[in-house]
């Protein structure tokens, strides 16, 4: 006697079609299922006011199925048509996923931040959502490819595609004659839309990243100057300048910006002198950070550039400073390769760190440590903090922060009600404004002459405005909740400077600067009179009273 089994999965039926069928279909389901957002930001820019118009708006999703078509087929010459249908849907379903669910716009900077990300960071990502939604987007492809048997044989597969493939140049020849000037004067205006194009825009955008990184020549190292100096009154004293990268905080939700919430107490209370607008260079860290220390501009940046040539640190430390980094985030991103470098390791014995990171608590004791065994007489210490890094941004905090609850204690932030969601980032605001005033305490007590403290985050946040969350939108688009960035300056000098007063401070605390003045200002601060040093570009310079501006009234080569 057989036994039936109480509950049978329904049998997945098998399918019969023609490949080329198959191709248009999943090209059409693809264009319009997964660039929902392009399609409605497009539609929404473009002016109609004739018939003309009407038929340039339709001819646009026609030429991205063209187009789909042309790219799944070659892929298919390379590893047949089922398994290119698989990996281009499966692939378009993920970058909608992040793009329609947090905002991300997968271009050569963002794919180059993704690639530079440790495992700890990827993984913060990690949740229940994502996995579930890449089970879906992976699987199904998968599970239906295997049902579909073609009704062809493989010769009038390769015909069938073929002829396609013929129609569809001549279709996008066709678009080309009729709309050519519609389409240079759209995406002219209009040009970060195509970084929403799924998922052509992230395959050309991982191209360009991989060239750009490992098939672009050799440049040789550019010396920006090769024999900086120290000025006389650095040299002759005592000096520890300490710069913080912050991480992920924007300027709205600093209590010294007018926020509302005491986010910032203890910063309030060291009376620091806060720079109320201040532009990021970029909406990433693995951009922001390289940039912040480069002679390039914002405008003018490149990585491959940047990265063979002086930053910052490189003429400071040849100028005889002692420099050094200390990293509690993903790394330094290339910008501390030629000076001293440390990275801390969680240790969940130490009670600052769980499994996988460690509180910004650790780099107090970095100072410490740093000033306890350095004896040059002229240092600088940069702490680059882990700060308001997302998504769990609950994992940034002690419990004892918890100021503001309730809190989000998941890592899909899309889910949690945005009362929580800013509950959670304003902790980790002020727990990064207990670690600052933690390490001007230290400063204060070091026994050394002249102490300085310079804060700027590397870009800020979104926080579900607009529907985006988290940060590495394209710049040319990004609210303002990803570029304006808090900085802050804070020092110790010795008595016969009495340091910055009010009146100095109103001179340059409401400056309009940006990322591209902290090359200028760095130097500044720590007495490097080089070539490379633009002095219109520190903004400390305003203000006689700093050891920055003390140190301008000595005679600086400036850059030709």
């Amino acid at each position: 006697m057989t036994t039936q089994p109480v509950f049978r999965l329904p049998a997945i039926p098998k399918f019969q079609c023609k490949a080329v069928h198959l191709l248009l279909l999943v090209s059409v389901v693809t264009i319009f299922l997964f660039n929902r957002t392009f399609l409605a930001m497009f539609w929404s820019g473009v002016n109609i006011s004739s018939a003309h118009d009407v038929l340039f708006a339709l001819s646009v999703p026609l030429f991205m199925v063209i187009v789909m078509t042309l790219l799944t087929s070659l892929l298919s010459l390379v590893v047949g048509l089922r398994l290119a249908i698989m990996i281009n849907f499966a692939f378009a379903a993920l970058v909608s996923y992040a793009t329609s669910s947090f905002g991300i716009v997968f271009d050569k900077e963002m794919l180059r931040n993704i690639f530079e990300t440790n495992s700890q960071e990827a993984f913060s990502y990690v949740n229940l959502s994502v996995i579930g939604y890449g089970l879906l987007a992976v699987l199904v492809p998968v599970v239906i490819m295997m049902r579909i048997r073609f009704r062809d044989t493989f010769k009038q597969r390769v015909v069938s595609v073929f002829a396609v493939n013929v129609l569809g140049v001549l279709g996008v020849i066709a678009i080309a004659a009729l709309f050519y000037k519609d389409y240079a004067a759209f995406f002219r205006n209009h040009k970060e839309l195509t970084k929403y194009i799924t998922p052509v825009a992230a395959y050309d955008s991982t191209y360009k990243y991989v060239r750009d990184t490992y098939f672009t020549e050799p440049t040789p190292f550019k010396m920006l100057d090769p024999a900086p100096q120290l000025n006389p009154y650095v040299a002759n004293s005592t000096t520890l300048t300490v710069m913080v990268v912050g991480e992920t905080a924007r300027a709205d939700h600093f209590q010294l910006q007018g926020y509302p919430r005491e986010t910032t107490p203890n910063l309030d209370r060291e009376k620091v002198h806060y720079f109320s607008s201040v532009s990021s260079c970029g909406t990433a860290t693995a951009v922001s950070v390289p940039c912040m220390f480069s002679r390039l501009n914002r405008d003018e940046y490149d990585h491959f550039t940047a990265e063979h040539q002086d930053n910052a640190l490189d003429i400071i430390q040849r100028a005889g400073v002692e420099v050094a980094w200390v990293d509690n985030n993903s790394s330094c991103k290339g910008v501390c390769k030629r000076v001293p470098s440390f990275t801390v390791e969680p240790n969940e014995d130490s009670g600052e760190c769980n499994k996988d990171t460690c509180y910004d608590s650790v780099l107090v004791t970095a100072v410490k440590q740093y000033i306890t065994h350095s004896n040059r007489p002229n240092k600088l210490l940069v702490l680059h903090m882990i700060g308001s890094h997302g998504p769990t941004y609950y994992q940034r905090y002690p419990a004892t922060f918890r100021r503001f609850t309730p809190d989000c204690q998941q890592s899909d932030i899309q889910n949690c009600s945005n009362e929580a969601l800013i509950n959670t980032y304003d902790n980790t605001i002020a727990y990064t404004d207990y670690v600052l005033g933690e390490i001007i305490e230290v400063l204060k007590h070091s026994g050394i002459d002249n102490t300085q403290l310079l804060y700027v985050s590397d870009h800020g946040e979104s926080l579900g405005e607009s529907g985006l969350y988290l940060h590495g939108f394209p710049y040319a688009l990004a609210p303002e909740s990803q570029t304006h960035v808090p900085m802050l300056f804070w020092q110790n000098l010795q008595s016969d400077y009495a340091g910055v007063n009010r009146d100095c401070e109103g001179k340059f605390a409401s400056q309009t600067i940006s990322h591209d003045n902290v090359f200028d200002m760095l130097l500044g601060m720590t007495g490097v009179e080089s070539i490379a040093y633009r002095p219109e570009n520190n903004a400390f310079s305003h203000c006689d009273k700093s050891l920055a501006g003390i140190l301008s009234d000595y005679p600086v080569a400036a850059a030709p």
